[in-house]
């Protein structure tokens, strides 16, 4: 079979940082005429210390790191910018205009990092809404929350294998997935069953202690600003009666608190 080859003709780099050539050249400490051959294509995949040198001389950014990464062919181990775990205020915002369905942000370990009113009360059968994989596997709640426990247990150990992968440096999830192995058989089992597969929508069956059963799909979006994190909306079905459930939630919630603001 033939061998893929990998070259980073196409781009540039002399052009994008406004400089010449040799400029480029002489900052990344290498010959003009290697360099000028990787620019055309003629050099046939660069070894990660040439692409080291090229971005750092270039002072590239992570997203611009990986993409050169990319077009030769490879990511180098550490070179991937770890997850954040903050959330912007303008994706806060983002998410508290979402008055009528439920919307998260997730890292890769699956930790709530954000919520809006509406996901907080959709939650809130859980002694602590934190972590979608402790909370399926350790809180009690779990059993009830989720109508097709077996299936959302098997979607979330999934979710966090795929991570791994694409996280091999991030301790946040490598922590989680010792705690629940050590804790959870049943996490163990699916664990070890190395089954892999990200799905970015699908369809949830909830059951809520206060309105009941719900009937939810769900959307997924990676947040480009944020490396690792991803939105998830919940949304049902217009004029279905978990749409119906969904507003009821709502507006007990919005009675709670306005009932706290009170006293």
């Amino acid at each position: 079979m033939r061998s893929r080859q990998h070259h980073l003709s196409g781009w540039s780099f002399s052009r994008v940082a406004g400089l010449r050539r040799e400029e480029v050249a002489v900052l990344a400490g290498m010959n003009t005429d290697y360099y000028a051959r990787l620019e055309q294509g003629r050099e046939q995949s660069p070894s990660p210390q040439i692409l080291d040198a090229i971005s750092g001389a270039l002072h590239m950014d992570p997203e611009a790191r990986d993409h050169l990464y990319r077009l030769a062919g490879t990511l180098p181990d550490g070179h991937r910018a770890q997850p954040r775990e903050t959330v912007s205020p303008v994706l806060s915002q983002l998410l508290s205009g979402y008055t009528n369905t439920p919307a998260i942000v997730l890292n890769p370990a699956l930790d709530l990092l954000a919520a809006n009113d509406l996901a907080e009360a959709l939650f809130s059968p859980f002694g602590k809404a934190d972590n979608l994989a402790r909370m399926t596997f350790l809180d009690p709640a779990g059993r009830s929350f989720y109508a097709q426990w077996h299936q959302a247990a098997e979607a979330v150990v999934s979710s966090l294998r795929r991570a791994t992968g694409l996280e091999p440096h991030y301790p946040r999830l490598h922590d989680l997935v010792r705690a629940l192995t050590g804790t959870s058989e049943e996490f163990a089992g699916l664990w070890h069953s190395h089954t892999v597969y990200g799905k970015t929508h699908g369809a949830k069956e909830l059951v809520h202690p206060e309105v009941g059963r719900l009937s939810l799909a769900y959307h997924s979006f990676d947040v480009r600003g944020a490396p690792g994190q991803q939105v998830v909306i919940y949304h049902a079905e217009p004029g279905s009666p978990s749409s119906q459930a969904l507003c009821l939630l709502g507006s007990l919630n919005a009675t709670r608190r306005s009932a706290g603001a009170a006293g």
